[in-house]
């Protein structure tokens, strides 16, 4: 079950992906994460779904990470009287508390938050920027607008306020059950949504705690303008390009995308790629050649994972889809400018013992030309500081704890497996030797080659990174 490749696969289940005959085939086609949509099914829906996913783990004997996406507010229009408007630009528009069906001339905004924060020259943008309005006077209670750019409007359809923090909480009552059902589940990542600001990541923190890694969906400029101090507070990203182009100018996200990357990888920090990616496979068989090159820029820019949303979850080829998104990884990892490019961006080690040992670990590991790194690790921090060196030879994990194993799923190049050798009284040879085992086992190394092991001492303690060994096998 080793991957031949070191970016990872995110796939969202769905009607298209629910029954177990179709998870199992998305796994061996190349899923490492499973993504669990909670703005759609139910909580036994998704109870089904994990349970699949647990048996295929335990069956095939390889962790496997689920993700659950919690929903965050959605701010929506109220309904029309008589259906769909026709906005045309300069109209004359008011968006207002009144429950009252909508018609030509106004429609409900039932979010007083909203009001609370807008101010003249305020813009909203209706149904993903399709429609955009300019606030020309507003209240605690209603808002006149312009129509800046005009197009059809209908029921419920999402409302955006760029440049302006909405004095809410971005975690729903919705969100804090789901939250209770995902923890009871067992999943091993948490996406969150419509994150603006710091205080959003700590208030999940404080529900949450450690038992859950939180992958922050940066979809908001607000969160992008504060990204440093998110960082610090989460425990991964994923740039959400559908929601964040609503907000930004088109030609300013692929930037965003880039330098967010940049920053998660001088971090140690998982970095995801979303939305949009295999989009046309959602209901034809193959790609377009703009998608294809889209999926292979962020593989070249060095991201950790990939993800596909509808195309997995409710398009005609899910399975498909992942093949495709595979091959296209494995193609580009193996252009000889892919390891040029991942080098020229190697960010600084910073001033700390474990990323010296880990620098370290991948200038040996490319002057042996290794056949494998190896990481002793309890709560896979040395493992992710191997790989934001973004190493030549794959990073096998070893580790006391499935839950750890799990999460690395998502690491870039990390191929995670438990053991139970690295206790705190346990000899550096028969660590280093189980080590040497294990790699021959998996099929890493064969005979004569060397292995790259990192780890901490005293052993099955966080946070230790310490020591650099060479075994030859």
């Amino acid at each position: 079950m080793r991957r031949n490749r070191k970016a990872k696969i995110v796939a969202t289940l769905g009607p298209a992906s629910s029954t177990a005959g179709v998870i199992e085939e998305l796994f061996h086609s190349g899923v490492d994460v499973f993504r669990l949509n909670f703005s759609h099914g139910s909580h036994e829906d998704h109870r089904e779904r994990v349970d699949i996913i647990r048996r295929i783990e335990q069956e095939t004997g390889r962790p496997i990470g689920i993700l659950m996406d919690i929903q965050g507010p959605k701010l929506r229009l109220g309904r029309f009287e008589n259906g769909p408007v026709t906005l045309a630009k300069g109209d004359s528009f008011r968006l207002d508390l009144d429950a009252a069906p909508g018609n030509q001339d106004r429609v409900q905004l039932p979010h007083p938050e909203i009001f609370e924060a807008l101010s003249t020259g305020s813009d909203l943008m209706i149904d993903d920027g399709r429609v955009r309005l300019q606030v020309t006077g507003c209240g605690d209670t209603h808002a006149e607008t312009r129509v800046i750019v005009g197009g059809d409007i209908r029921n419920s359809k999402g409302v955006n306020v760029p440049g302006v923090i909405l004095p809410i909480s971005v975690i729903t009552q919705k969100d804090r059950a789901d939250l209770e059902y995902g923890l009871e589940l067992g999943v091993d990542w948490v996406g969150q949504s419509f994150v603006q600001q710091p205080d959003d990541v700590r208030e999940l923190r404080d529900i949450v705690g450690n038992n859950l890694k939180i992958l922050v969906k940066l979809e908001k400029p607000s969160a992008w303008m504060k990204i440093d101090a998110i960082l610090e507070l989460c425990d991964g990203i994923m740039v959400a390009r559908g929601d964040l182009g609503v907000e930004l100018p088109p030609q300013k996200v692929p930037v965003v995308q880039k330098e967010i990357i940049r920053r998660c990888r001088n971090a140690g920090k998982p970095v995801v790629i979303a939305t949009h990616m295999l989009d046309s496979m959602i209901s034809a068989p193959v790609p377009t050649r703009a998608e294809a090159s889209d999926v292979a820029t962020a593989i070249y820019d060095g991201v950790d994972a990939v993800m596909l949303s509808a195309e997995s979850a409710a398009g005609d080829y899910p399975v498909q889809s992942v093949r495709m998104m595979d091959s296209i990884i494995s193609a580009v990892e193996g252009d000889s400018a892919y390891r040029a490019i991942l080098d020229a961006q190697r960010p600084d080690p910073h001033s700390t013992t474990a990323d010296a040992i880990c620098n370290g670990l991948q200038r040996v590991t490319n002057i042996l030309e290794s056949a494998a790194t190896v990481t002793y690790t309890a709560s896979g921090s040395t493992s992710l500081r191997a790989a934001r060196e973004r190493p030549h030879a794959p990073i096998l994990s070893l580790t006391p704890f499935m839950e750890t194993a799990r999460y690395l799923t998502l690491a870039w190049g990390v191929y995670a497996v438990t053991v139970d050798v690295a206790s705190h009284d346990a000899r550096v040879m028969d660590v280093i030797n189980v080590a040497k085992d294990i790699a021959v086992q998996e099929k890493f190394a064969r005979p004569g080659q060397a292995v790259v092991i990192a780890a901490g001492l005293p052993f099955g303690t966080s946070g230790t990174t310490n020591l650099l060994h060479i075994a030859r096998i």
